[in-house]
């Protein structure tokens, strides 16, 4: 793990959605393509179809869209660490990308600076490059890693951090957290019901704060492994 200034980290997490509200709304030769991919997802499960698996397309850049991307940059030290959070969001994903990236290169001026999310060398990372190329945005150097070392991408995840080399598993942010004894907020909702929250309650205000108190956590998780004292609620300021 480097030995870096918590200041220079940012802490985000993405929330994603089918870019379709329901299976049948799908245009001819998507659904082609969805019953494709998901004939692979349903093998030998008899109880599921193509349609009744279609709520999980928002996982894959392809068949998904970006609803929300939440960030959180830490500042003081020691008991007086403060947290400021700023979310993008809305209907028009190109429109929030392109803010996000706007903040982003903004912010990155150097390679000092790093991204840090739950899975978000397998997931949140990769899924924002995906889908800068779809909606023809550049992606901002701080996302790069085409040609660079290992050594050379400024990405922390937390999981990983937490797998210790050790990948047979997978560890959820909340069993992590509750781990870690890190207290986090009660949600009435979770990751599973974004789409539903989204696309039939049409409250993306719920999902933005779910994924605000996602990034606390993450920005919790990190400090308490690097043995960093936790930032006090009243500390947190969301902006927006």
């Amino acid at each position: 793990m480097p030995s870096l200034p918590l200041s220079h980290i940012l802490f985000l997490d993405i929330e994603t959605v089918p870019q379709y509200q329901a299976y049948s709304d799908l245009p001819d030769d998507w659904k082609t393509l969805w019953d494709h991919k998901a004939s692979f997802l349903i093998r030998n499960k008899e109880d599921e179809t193509t349609e009744s698996i279609y709520n999980r397309a928002g996982i894959y850049a392809e068949f998904g869209k970006i609803i929300c991307i939440s960030c959180g940059v830490l500042s003081g030290a020691n008991d007086d660490k403060k947290l400021a959070i700023k979310s993008f969001y809305g209907n028009d994903e190109k429109i929030l990308l392109f803010r996000f990236c706007e903040m982003i290169n903004k912010w990155a001026v150097d390679n000092s600076k790093y991204l840090c999310a739950h899975n978000g060398k397998e997931f949140d990372f990769p899924y924002l490059c995906r889908r800068l190329i779809i909606n023809h945005l550049p992606i901002p150097s701080l996302l790069q890693i085409a040609g660079r070392k290992p050594w050379e991408v400024n990405h922390l995840d937390t999981l990983e951090l937490w797998k210790f080399g050790d990948f047979k598993s997978y560890t959820s942010l909340n069993l992590l957290a509750h781990t870690l004894a890190i207290p986090t907020p009660k949600d009435d909702i979770d990751g599973s019901m974004v789409w539903e929250v989204y696309w039939k309650e049409k409250n993306i205000d719920r999902i933005v704060t779910y994924c605000q108190k996602d990034v606390v956590t993450v920005a919790q998780v990190f400090l308490r492994m690097n043995g960093e004292s936790l930032i006090k609620s009243v500390n947190i300021d969301i902006k927006q």
